[in-house]
């Protein structure tokens, strides 16, 4: 009888230890999630201000200082996230623009027409970059490339070469579909995108002195583009 005492006395205890640990694991593991999230909150932060500071100073003028006032926090937590500039900067192109480059490599899967899918881009890239603060980082890449290569080299990995490997795929299964007679705009997918780098020059140069309807402009040159592919012209 003692001895049955005794065995569910340790079980008891067993039970309670168990539990203890595993209150104590809860709260560890709420711990860690709190801190990834405040860890991200910051990484977020801290992104959100280099776009600011570097559209308003640009990349070579724009100092990590300057970055952290902005983002509220120490100059140090920016390396924590970041080694330099440049990698912020590249990390900023990635986040403000791969969404979009990602969406154009998805746009097979949507088994739509290739003239839906440029102004599927055009719409995209109208609303999330053109009329955002975003379309500062393409100006930025267009004006100090030549400068930073290696942010040159990054944006072209990351944004440009990504777009026209996307558009080659798009324009040869078009082909292969008949929607279009020609493959001309897959040997220069460049002439795709041509007019979205030509509205980011226009609003930094010339916006004061005329408007542009951007997204108007980008589906002209679609139409007249297409119909002229259509036909068999090009």
């Amino acid at each position: 009888m003692q001895k049955k005492q005794r065995e569910a006395g340790k079980a008891a205890r067993t039970r309670k230890a168990a539990a203890r640990e595993k209150r104590g694991g809860s709260h560890a593991r709420g711990v860690s999630n709190k801190r990834v999230q405040q860890s991200a909150a910051r990484r977020d932060a801290i992104l959100a201000a280099a776009l600011k500071e570097f559209s308003a100073s640009g990349f070579a003028a724009a100092r990590l200082d300057d970055v952290a006032k902005r983002a509220g926090v120490a100059k140090g937590t920016i390396y924590l996230h970041f080694r330099d500039k440049e990698t912020l900067f590249q990390e900023l192109i990635r986040s403000t623009l791969s969404p979009m480059i990602g969406a154009l490599e998805a746009a097979p899967a949507a088994d739509v027409p290739l003239h839906a899918i440029a102004e599927m881009l055009a719409s995209r890239f109208v609303h999330e970059v053109y009329g955002t603060d975003r379309k500062h980082v393409v100006r930025l890449v267009l004006a100090e490339g030549r400068r930073f290569p290696k942010v040159a080299e990054f944006y072209y990995r990351e944004v440009v070469g990504r777009a026209m490997t996307a558009m080659r795929k798009l324009v040869a299964r078009a082909v292969e579909r008949g929607e279009i007679r020609s493959d001309a705009i897959g040997r220069f997918p460049q002439l795709i995108v041509a007019p979205l780098l030509i509205a980011i020059a226009w609003e930094g140069l010339f916006d004061r002195f005329e408007k542009l309807d951007a997204e108007a402009m980008l589906r002209t040159h679609f139409d007249l583009m297409f119909k002229g592919l259509e036909r068999g012209d090009a």
